[in-house]
């Protein structure tokens, strides 16, 4: 049996249409050239596959099996010819995103992404930095935004912005602070709330102030900013607040203020990385643009 992907095509247009004239018409070939295949596809597979009316085209109970099965062969075939597009030419592409930092960004970035070509066919994972890498150097990322430099030659990363720390509790927590010089490392290690281990911002929240997980006597175990910065509105403690999170949590969490460090004031580089081996034919530079000029909306001022 020696079946054409053109043959399949044609078969499936008249199986739509039901007539040769409009199914001849609609993929834009004559009539002749669309019976010819027709009729080369039958003596391919051995039965008839239509049968000719007065008022057009019936398949047959074979025409019917081979149509079930033609429109899987060339989905598939669609599937392949997606899959082996690059990023930004019509193809999938595969971002990650650490959770200090999605919620914030693509809201604003995903409007801009979708309009774009490089956001056409657009898939987001939003997991902890290391799950990220991992999924990245196996390729089924084709980039991703961390906050923590890699470590690995393997892999290019772009500067995206600088993203401060503040200081977030409730008002009154806040305002006995508010008249001094704060240094992070002056805090009270047992009123910090931190996130879980493996997110980098309570690791770094921990590294600016010099103190370890065993300093801190109310690590909750927190798996969300969002959740820390509830608990903090509340009186429970203080937290680092990234500043690109501070309208979005102070909005939602009534009661929530944060107040800046003096100068030098603690932060996090906020980067987008990708393998050093992929072809970015401009994709992934546009998306760093993207990005970039999101993050840098949410920090102006």
């Amino acid at each position: 049996m020696n079946i054409t992907l053109r043959q399949l095509r044609y078969f499936l247009a008249l199986a739509e249409q039901r007539h040769f004239t409009r199914a001849a018409e609609v993929i834009h070939v004559t009539q002749p050239a669309l019976s010819m295949q027709i009729r080369a596809l039958e003596e391919s597979v051995g039965v008839k596959l239509v049968e000719r009316t007065t008022s057009g085209v019936v398949l047959t109970p074979q025409g019917r099996a081979l149509e079930h099965h033609a429109r899987q062969v060339m989905a598939a075939m669609a599937g392949l010819d997606q899959g082996l597009r690059r990023p930004g030419q019509g193809g999938r592409l595969m971002l990650g995103m650490i959770p200090t930092v999605a919620p914030y960004l693509l809201p604003g970035a995903l409007p801009v992404l979708r309009a774009s070509d490089i956001g056409r066919d657009l898939h987001l994972r939003e997991a902890q930095t290391e799950r990220l890498l991992d999924e990245l150097a196996a390729g089924r990322l084709d980039a991703a935004v961390i906050a923590s430099p890699p470590d690995s030659n393997d892999l290019i990363a772009a500067p995206l912005f600088r993203d401060r720390f503040l200081l977030a509790g409730s008002e009154s927590r806040i305002d006995q602070l508010r008249d001094r010089a704060l240094q992070p490392d002056d805090l009270d290690p047992g009123t910090l709330l931190l996130l879980d281990e493996g997110h980098c911002l309570g690791d770094q929240a921990l590294e600016v102030c010099g103190l370890n997980r065993r300093s801190s006597r109310l690590d909750l175990g927190a798996a969300s900013l969002s959740t820390l910065c509830r608990l903090a509105a509340q009186g429970m403690g203080l937290t680092f607040l990234p500043e690109i999170a501070m309208r979005q949590e102070t909005a939602a969490a009534p009661g929530l203020t944060a107040i800046r460090f003096p100068n030098p004031q603690p932060a996090r580089e906020v980067l987008l990385v990708r393998r050093a081996s992929t072809e970015t034919s401009g994709w992934f530079d546009e998306l760093v643009e993207v990005l970039r000029r999101t993050g840098r909306e949410l920090i102006k001022g």
